[in-house]
């Protein structure tokens, strides 16, 4: 065998393991951004992602997935597709002068839409567990209503039945972004 030949074949192995032909990726990435720049000087709105591009985001969105710490959520199609939205919301930042590596760029994307998925659909079933324990409580609500001194007042009724205590009070409420005050010389 030629060494052109081995080398040829070399290359059709790993274009098989790698799902994701980052060469192409990146060129096609560079022409898309051409099109967005031309666009913005004229006043347009953003052209949409290839067909590639959107392609390339679903392949690797769904090889993710397939992650042993992403496996097992039964939410793992709303995890995709949260991942391919947030390439596609954020495909324009890319910039190939700092970077010719975009299949770390949105992979870094999609891991973080899959950690902030999976943060609301825990925030959701907390919020199912409180409303099948007050499903259980409803005669007691009625009383507390009608103004029964066993049941006592608002908060001792909340800690009493509900148990909350400040972590499960922070779970529920969304996190506040700190903002970074710099301070002027």
């Amino acid at each position: 065998m030629k060494k052109e030949d081995e080398k040829e074949i070399e290359k059709e192995v790993k274009s098989l393991r790698h799902y994701i032909n980052n060469e192409k990726f990146c060129k096609s990435m560079v022409e898309w951004k051409k099109l967005v720049f031309e666009a913005e000087e004229c006043g347009e709105e953003r052209p949409p992602v290839t067909d590639y591009i959107a392609e390339s985001f679903l392949k690797i969105a769904e090889h993710l997935s397939h992650r042993p710490n992403f496996i097992n959520y039964p939410f793992r199609e709303d995890m995709i597709g949260d991942g391919v939205e947030n390439c596609i919301l954020y495909a324009h930042n890319f910039d190939p002068k700092k970077s010719s590596n975009p299949f770390s760029y949105f992979t870094q994307i999609i891991y973080y839409a899959f950690l902030r998925r999976i943060e609301k659909e825990k925030k959701q079933s907390f919020i199912k567990y409180k409303c099948l324990q007050m499903k259980d409580l409803d005669g007691k609500i009625i009383n507390w209503m009608k103004g029964d001194p066993d049941v006592g007042s608002y908060s001792d009724f909340l800690q009493k039945h509900f148990s909350l205590s400040e972590n499960d009070i922070e779970k529920l409420e969304p996190k506040k972004k700190k903002k970074n005050k710099r301070k002027k010389k």
